[in-house]
């Protein structure tokens, strides 16, 4: 499975949000840019003589920055769908078609330059990064993000992810609402906390050590549940000996599960969660400066920067393969064209694409449910 990712859906990102999540979503999606252009080539191919060791780095280890998102993503699914962690969620499947509304949509419109951008770097180069001309069955596998359950090549290197953060804030509004159905909040305060760490540990002892799980969301769920478990335990209102309790479920199984069977993107994914827990709430009432204001840039973009990105690149490498010489220096200056034109097509796409889909899904009457659920639950208590 390519190694790619974001869930770096906008969130509503403003002057007040998160200074930490803006900073680790617009680093890591600067990384998964630079890992598909080192990775899938050929510019990278004959750049490489350049830096040997830094476009290694980059088309190996450097798609560990995946671990990012899917840690944020369960950060942000804890504060949105339970932000006390109590039990109880009125409409799952309502919530879950809402997440389907804000990936998909976008997704579908950037799987379609994905299939142009593949025609044209095809009149150009012959390579093995460019995907044949879909079929309708396998395009409707993809808008209905089911391509690699059923078997289809993906249409663009990440496609993969929107699948998967799917399937992650599926299984979290699942829990949520099976842990409902045990009983009163004020006597199962401690359900939801429990089932997710039961998650996050079977994940990491069983379905993230066989690769043959990697379609499906418990092979990720480790990561994101530990991101959900560091937004509960950051929580400075919770009494001292709940949050203790809940460092220990992401302190115990991680650590013996790295003792066992170590894995660099589940140090990275603890790493992750442990600064989220220390640092994830930080928000100042106004970010200055023109650093803070690349980093919300970057961050409210890393979506459509995501979804367009590799179409962009495959174009680039194309255009140099075809009309430059293959001298490693020109070629370098192919990836960087390549790597700020996704930047400026990710925001492109982000004002022309996904916000304007954004605002016509939100029209939904149920479209502040997850708000109403949260506040109905508050009063219950916390852990």
């Amino acid at each position: 499975m390519s190694a790619a990712g974001a869930v770096p859906v906008s969130n509503g990102v403003g002057d007040k949000q998160y200074v930490l999540i803006n900073v680790l979503k617009a680093v890591a999606a600067q990384l998964i840019v630079l890992h598909h252009l080192a990775f899938y080539g050929p510019m990278a191919d004959h750049a490489w003589p350049l830096a040997p060791d830094l476009f290694s780095w980059l088309a190996g280890d450097a798609r560990i920055a995946v671990q990012v998102f899917l840690v944020i993503g369960g950060f942000l699914a804890a504060k949105s769908l339970s932000p006390h962690g109590l039990p109880g969620l009125d409409h799952p499947l309502r919530a879950i078609g809402r997440r389907y509304l804000k990936l998909a949509p976008p997704f579908i419109v950037a799987m379609l330059f994905a299939v142009l951008a593949s025609y044209i770097a095809g009149a150009w180069m012959d390579h093995d990064s460019i995907s044949a001309p879909p079929s309708l069955l396998q395009f409707g596998a993809h808008m209905v993000l089911l391509q690699d359950v059923l078997g289809y090549e993906a249409l663009s290197a990440g496609a993969w992810y929107v699948a998967i953060d799917f399937q992650l804030y599926g299984l979290m509004c699942l829990l949520l609402w099976l842990s409902g159905r045990l009983g009163q909040a004020s006597k199962w305060r401690w359900v939801v906390p429990a089932l997710v760490g039961v998650g996050v540990t079977a994940s990491l002892f069983f379905f993230n050590r066989d690769s043959d799980w990697d379609i499906w969301a418990p092979y990720f769920f480790a990561s994101y549940g530990l991101g959900a478990l560091a937004w509960w335990a950051s929580d400075p209102k919770r009494q001292p000996v709940a949050i203790m309790v809940l460092l220990l479920l992401i302190v115990a199984p991680t650590q013996l599960a790295l003792a066992v069977d170590f894995r660099v993107r589940i140090a990275v994914a603890f790493a992750v969660a442990c600064l989220l827990l220390l640092l994830g709430r930080e928000r100042p009432a106004l970010l200055t400066g023109h650093i803070s204001r690349l980093m919300q840039l970057l961050a409210r973009t890393s979506y459509s920067v995501f979804l367009v990105h590799f179409p962009v690149c495959l174009v680039v490498n194309a255009a140099f393969t075809r009309f430059a010489p293959e001298l490693p220096h020109i070629q370098f200056i192919g990836m960087v064209v390549g790597w700020t034109s996704s930047l400026i097509a990710g925001a492109a796409f982000y004002r022309w694409v996904e916000v304007p889909i954004g605002h016509v899904f939100a029209q939904s009457p149920h479209a502040d449910e997850e708000k109403i659920t949260a506040a109905k639950v508050s009063g219950a208590g916390q852990l």
